[in-house]
This record gives structure tokens, C-alpha cells and sequence, in this order.
């Protein structure tokens, strides 16, 4: 049995991972600000500390007891916001993470896994390999892109980081009343409330969604594998999807097939016109492939997505 710190656990794929170590007899400290996380997200039995990663004060006083590993997912993940308020962008992804790897220093916590982000790589009209040229284009990636910088250095200091680049995630708990972050929850949302769909910018961009069950499959085998400190890895389909492709399938899956429910507006600060990944090195090192095709994935969010919105009503009357 091992112990684990996980900043964002109270997040989407932060809690899913929580979820995963407890079921497999592991114990978890989740470390997260709630600025876009929920305390009912962190599973029981997972211990709960509340703190804004950029603080040097939390960083003093957490506790290091028994902590064998750190999985980072705590972020400010949204290019739209990073381009809103940049230095608040800076603080949680950049030094945020610096003053992570400081605490993982002073108290010998060599291993480390952590979220960075497809914005590294910027716009490219082909699959990105782990080489390829680094060329963010909003706020947000360029802190991803610090981030990473600082973990090099933590592994030239002892340190036994592998850093995951991940793609477009979704599933179920992605947040519906964030219409900042998360395409696929973003267009799901205006679906459910009966809304047109807005689509800032192109319908003809793409991107490369990736089911939230299978990053989480990716971390814990890279958790079992040593051989990985040290590695970068895009964590992604492989497989390039249209934004009027995604809203087909959106479409589909609410048994709508066919309507006409978009309206397009201008396009964010920053956003890119495409984004795919190579992902032979994944396959190669860890032996991991996607499992969920996003026409299913897309099927099993919408399930939980109405569910969940039916158990509200109920609460409701």
C-alpha cells in the first residue's frame, strides 16, 4: 500500500484518480483551492486538506508523513481564463508547481507524476510527437511550458518526474457550469438546458479527445513502471476530431441527429486552429492504447450528464 499526495483531487480527473488509488488499497492526501473543484468530489476515506497551490504557507505546513508519490493535476486549465487574468495563470501553474517541487525536495519525495498540456505545442497541422517544436499561443500553455522547464530541473536534482501532455479529456464529472473549460462539457451543457450550442471560432478546428477512464489507466501504469522517471508523454486519442464532428456525435447521442443547434461567436484569446497527438511513444514504453471511442465515451457521458440532472430535480421537489 502506498500513499499518495494529489493536488486538484477534488477535480475532475484529480477525483477520478483519487478514486482509482482507493480502490486499489492506497491512501490519499488531496490538496486542492476549490476554485473550480468540489468538495463532494473527493471520495471517502481520501484526506482533504484545502489550499491554494501558489501559497508558500500551505506548502509549509503540509504534512510529508508517509508520502510516497505526488500525482499533480492541480491547475488553472483554462486557456480562455489564462488570457483574463495571466499573472493568476502564472501563479497557480508555474509557481505553483515550483514551490511543489521545492516541498518535494526538502522532504525527499522523489517521484512524481505530472499534468501538463497539449498548449505546449501550440497550433499544428499534424499529430505533435514529444520533439516537437514548442510554440504555445496563450498564457496558459506558456505556464504549462515554465512548468515543465522546472521539473527538468528537478529531475537533474534527484528528482523521478514523468510528465504526462495531456490532450482533449472528458467524461462524466467533467463540470457542466464551467462554459470556460472543457469543449465537450461546454457544448453538453447549452445541449441539456435545451440551449443552441455556441461554438466560438471554427467549426473546421480540431482536436484530440481522449476518455477520462483511460488517463487514469495511463498514470497508474506509469505508476507500476520506474523505468518512466525521466519521460514526457502525449496522453491522447491519437485520432483528430472536427468541432462539427464533436457536435455530431454530441448530437447523436442526445438522439438528436440531424438538428441544426449551433451558433458560432468569435473565437478566444489564444485558441488554436488544431491540435493532435502522435502517440507511439505511449504505446511503446507503457504499453497503454485508448480504449473508448468517443462515440462511446460521448454516449456514457450524456447518460451520466441526464442522470445527474434528474437526481437534482428530484432533490428540488
Amino acid at each position: 500500500m502506498a500513499r499518495y499526495l494529489v493536488t486538484g483531487g477534488a477535480g475532475f480527473i484529480g477525483s477520478r484518480m483519487v478514486r482509482r488509488l482507493l480502490e486499489r488499497g492506497d491512501t490519499a492526501v488531496v490538496l486542492d483551492d476549490l476554485s473550480t473543484g468540489f468538495r463532494e468530489n473527493v471520495p471517502p476515506g481520501a484526506e482533504f486538506v484545502q489550499g491554494d497551490l501558489a501559497d508558500p504557507a500551505v506548502w509549509e505546513g503540509l504534512s510529508p508523513e508517509g508520502v510516497d508519490a505526488v500525482l499533480h493535476l492541480g491547475a488553472q486549465s483554462s486557456g480562455e481564463v489564462s488570457h483574463e487574468d495571466p499573472l493568476r495563470d502564472f501563479d497557480v501553474n508555474a509557481r505553483g508547481s515550483l514551490l511543489l517541487l521545492g516541498w518535494c525536495e526538502r522532504h525527499g519525495v522523489r517521484r512524481l507524476l505530472h499534468a501538463s498540456s497539449m498548449a505546449v505545442y501550440g497550433n499544428s497541422d499534424r499529430p505533435s510527437a514529444e520533439d516537437a517544436p514548442k510554440r504555445p499561443g496563450s498564457f496558459y500553455g506558456a505556464s504549462k511550458l515554465a512548468a515543465e522547464g522546472y521539473i527538468t530541473l528537478f529531475a537533474r536534482r534527484g528528482g523521478a518526474p514523468t510528465v504526462f501532455r495531456l490532450f482533449n479529456v472528458y467524461g462524466p464529472g467533467q463540470n457542466l457550469g464551467n462554459l470556460k473549460q472543457g469543449m465537450v462539457s461546454i457544448y453538453m451543457a447549452y445541449l441539456l438546458d435545451g440551449e443552441p450550442v455556441l461554438v466560438k471560432g471554427s467549426l473546421d478546428r480540431f482536436r484530440d479527445f481522449v476518455y477520462v477512464d483511460d488517463v487514469v489507466d495511463a498514470w497508474m501504469a506509469a505508476l507500476a513502471r520506474p523505468e518512466t522517471a525521466g519521460e514526457t508523454y502525449n496522453l491522447a486519442s491519437g485520432r483528430r476530431t472536427t468541432v462539427r464532428e464533436l457536435l455530431d456525435g454530441l448530437l447523436a447521442a442526445f438522439g438528436r441527429a440531424g438538428e441544426d443547434r449551433v451558433v458560432q461567436g468569435e473565437g478566444t484569446a489564444g485558441d488554436i486552429a488544431g491540435s493532435v497527438a502522435d502517440i507511439s511513444k505511449i504505446r511503446r514504453e507503457l504499453e497503454w492504447s485508448p480504449k473508448t471511442e468517443l462515440r462511446e465515451g460521448l454516449g456514457r457521458m450524456v447518460r451520466w450528464a441526464r442522470e445527474r440532472r434528474g437526481a437534482s430535480a428530484r432533490e428540488d421537489v
